[in-house]
């Protein structure tokens, strides 16, 4: 089934700055909307948005012609969030912290194959704590390559891998899209994906100008 994912006109406001305005984006199956902009032009703030952190001023959310913005049920069991924060137990070993989620989600299964395409089997009973921030990363993409959902969103995923480890997050997103799911992804690193899957989109584009001249924006 081909699913269609898309944002008309959301403007959001945090405090009393006004990040972006009018923003618009439309997602089929096996697509991948890459963020970029500078720092303060909103990509953060947009995947959260998406995921009901923060509600927009106006606009909405629609996924298959039906409003899912602010939707917590819908999005909790359709979208996998991965933010800055890897959100793993230091204290719990790497399949304890697998295994609490993926109970939840009702995905058991899905351990060893997400362990496997993350390339961090052999540390599945080492705690948490005692990881790089690298192989942390590799965990917490691991932990969300469990979630049942079709569609991703990740905030710079990129960040502590070391080649190895972007190249496996590639060939992982990329099976995703093959099987259609849908990506929307923040970062400014070439993700080794073919450009046919990406549509690029420039929350400068949708951010008050003031904002960025200084920055040579």
């Amino acid at each position: 089934m081909n699913n269609n994912y898309s944002a008309t006109n959301l403007s959001v406001r945090r405090s009393e700055k006004k990040i972006f305005e009018n923003l618009s984006f439309s997602l089929t199956s096996g697509k991948l909307l890459k963020l970029i902009g500078p720092n303060g032009s909103g990509k953060s703030t947009l995947l959260k948005a998406l995921i009901g952190l923060i509600e927009p001023e106006t606009g909405d959310v629609i996924f298959d012609q039906e409003s899912v913005l602010m939707d917590q049920e819908w999005i909790s069991e359709n979208i996998c969030y991965l933010g800055h924060k890897n959100t793993l137990k230091r204290e719990f070993t790497v399949i304890e912290n697998l295994h609490f989620w993926t109970k939840i989600w009702g995905t058991l299964d899905q351990i060893d194959y997400s362990l496997k395409l993350m390339g961090i089997e052999y540390l599945r009973d080492t705690p948490v704590r005692y990881l790089s921030s690298g192989q942390t990363r590799r965990a917490a993409l691991a932990r969300s390559i469990c979630h049942p959902g079709s569609i991703w969103l990740f905030d710079e995923p990129t960040v502590g891998l070391d080649e190895e480890g972007l190249s496996l997050l590639s060939i992982t997103m990329k099976s995703h899209l093959d099987m259609g799911g849908i990506i929307i992804c923040a970062t400014h690193v070439n993700l080794g994906i073919d450009q046919k899957y990406i549509t690029v989109l420039n929350l400068a584009d949708f951010s008050l100008q003031s904002n960025f001249e200084k920055r040579g924006w």
